[in-house]
């Protein structure tokens, strides 16, 4: 069996589990539509001012939305004492990085797709267009590469819904700048020129993340 084929084998286990309880899903993306609404009412002035604060809250709300998924990442198999029977199975621990992290991305690029448009509706902005679907996917990656090692190594401590968080959002500081700076200009309707510095630094940080966290992995989900 290949990597590739054990590693969706896990997304594929991951995307069943959540059909049945829906649990990932729908309180990240009801926390994403509750902080839209409520930024939209805060800042319900002129169309300048949500213009303005349109990308710091756009990625405020993926952002938090996202760690709350990622937060439950392994915490079934942890609750259910399968995390071991995960890591002894024949297949490398890279394996699970990557079936983890696939599972992860697909969970945020839904939320992503349902709030959206809700975000376009309440704020009256251009989302919809190449640029920001550009942004939000290197970002997306990136957040996702990083929060799945983090979520491994903080769901053995008892404190895993604040020690992730603690840990994870000064290393993701890059990716969240640049998805707001970059937003921002999308938004302002600047051409692919204006991004080009902030479009490389999310896919160098993509990158970059990737290819650590794939090789941290077998330590960082140790006991």
């Amino acid at each position: 069996m290949s990597f590739l084929r054990k590693a969706l084998a896990i997304t594929r286990k991951d995307i069943l589990s959540e059909f049945r309880t829906r649990e990932i899903i729908f309180s990240a993306l009801l926390f994403a539509l509750l902080v839209i609404i409520t930024f939209n009412f805060a800042f319900g002035g002129s169309q300048e001012t949500l213009s303005v604060v349109a990308p710091g809250i756009l990625w405020v709300t993926f952002t938090f939305a996202g760690i709350l998924s990622l937060n439950r990442s392994f915490v079934a198999e942890k609750e259910e004492n399968c995390l071991e029977g995960l890591m002894v199975a024949p297949m490398s621990r890279e394996v699970i990085y990557a079936g983890k992290t696939l599972g992860s991305l697909l969970f945020m690029i839904v939320i992503e797709i349902i709030a959206l448009p809700v975000f376009a509706i309440l704020f009256d902005l251009p989302v919809f267009s190449a640029q920001i679907v550009t942004v939000t996917l290197l970002a997306t990656i990136g957040f996702v590469a990083v929060g799945t090692l983090f979520s491994a190594l903080a769901v053995n401590t008892k404190a895993r819904e604040m020690v992730l968080p603690i840990l994870f959002l000064p290393v993701v500081v890059p990716v969240i700048i640049s998805a707001v700076e970059a937003s921002g200009l999308a938004l302002s309707g600047e051409p692919w020129g204006e991004l080009a510095p902030w479009l490389q630094i999310l896919g160098a940080f993509d990158v970059i993340f990737l290819v650590v966290s794939f090789w941290v992995f077998s330590y960082a989900i140790e006991e």
